[in-house]
């Protein structure tokens, strides 16, 4: 396999000042070890992740921006998710 064929990898890294990581790029890579080392090399030159994931491209599953109305609109049926319905004590009102 040349390199032209290698498969693309998504790199995720996680800040010093943060707890969740963040996509930062992409790159090609024979396997998921050159890929952690690639993205180290390429993506960490200053020092800045405390941890780095890759994650196969083909691997990634997404929603489709035209799908924005079914995925993320709330579901009008759990109440419970609004809790407007309930009586809060007054010394709970001023918290």
């Amino acid at each position: 396999m040349t390199a032209k064929e290698w498969p693309l990898y998504e790199v995720f890294i996680r800040s010093g000042q943060g707890l969740a990581h963040r996509h930062v790029g992409s790159l090609h890579a024979a396997d998921a070890t050159m890929a952690l080392e690639n993205a180290r090399d390429v993506y960490t030159r200053r020092n800045e992740g405390l941890s780095i994931w890759v994650v196969p491209s083909k691997d990634v599953t997404a929603s489709a921006p035209e799908e924005k109305g079914e995925m993320f609109t709330p579901a009008d049926d759990k109440i419970y998710r609004h809790p407007t319905f309930y009586n809060l004590p007054d010394d709970v009102k001023g918290l």
